[in-house]
């Protein structure tokens, strides 16, 4: 099976200093992997670099066997690697339900003159949208705020705001870069929930959390980095257990 996502060696260094060096794992279509790290581990600088944010210094990245290293950030989200960031992103001067809606843009078949003449097709179009969005904001309890603008959210609420956005563009891989920052218990459960839910419907996940529960109850596998290296690859359980990554997060215990 080709892999949905295959970094082979990828190395950022910025002058002398190197902040993710010679990493390398894959991940299964339809799985969710989580990158996990203490601060400062590399691990937003590798979601740069897989998507062409910044270029790599060394290595590769292919996205369902094709090479994406020249590619854009447009041409990237356009084969369907889509991504959210740290910090919740919204359109000012646009309301929730806008928020969401345009995250479908890259999907619109219907040409721009159609749509500014709101012809039957582009009309059509906009209201599968919208019905689409709809169903999104519902599904993380923010309907009642579909008119409210999305400025004036809470960070939680702006960040599954920024995740359902992300799903309108119908991605094959989805990076989402903490996505648990800013949320309580109750929102956090909600979360784990949603990421498994878009996992069994086929959406390839690759999170980078700091939420330890969050990410040993939804991931497949577990990357590790620690000052921009790997440190270990494998299932959650195997994981907990390994004494590298105890020694990662909370120093070698002498005896």
């Amino acid at each position: 099976m080709t892999p949905a996502l295959a970094v082979r060696g990828v190395s950022k260094r910025f002058g002398g200093v190197v902040a993710v060096s010679d990493v390398s794992f894959s991940m299964r279509p339809g799985t969710v992997t989580a990158l996990i790290g203490p601060n400062g581990a590399g691990k937003t600088t590798l979601f740069n670099v897989i998507t062409n944010l910044m270029p790599a210094s060394s290595g590769t990245v292919d996205f369902f066997g094709q090479r994406i290293s020249a590619l854009n950030v447009e041409q990237i989200a356009a084969i369907g690697l889509v991504r959210t960031f740290q910090t919740a992103r919204v359109f000012p001067g646009m309301t929730v339900l806008e928020n969401v809606a345009i995250g479908a843009h890259r999907l619109m078949k219907e040409p721009a003159y159609r749509q500014v003449l709101a012809l039957p097709g582009a009309r059509r179009e906009e209201r599968e949208i919208r019905e689409r969005a709809e169903t999104l904001l519902d599904i993380v309890g923010l309907s009642a705020e579909r008119d409210r603008a999305a400025t004036e959210l809470p960070m939680g609420a702006q960040k599954l705001l920024e995740i359902i956005r992300a799903l309108m563009a119908a991605p094959r891989l989805l990076l989402l870069d903490e996505p648990a920052a800013g949320l309580n218990d109750t929102e956090t459960a909600e979360l784990s929930a949603m990421l498994g839910a878009i996992r069994d419907g086929g959406t390839t996940l690759l999170v980078v959390e700091h939420n330890m529960s969050l990410v040993m109850g939804v991931a497949d596998q577990i990357v590790v980095l620690d000052a921009g290296k790997t440190v270990a690859i494998g299932p959650p359980a195997e994981i907990r257990r390994n004494q590298a990554v105890i020694d990662a997060y909370v120093g070698r215990i002498e005896e």
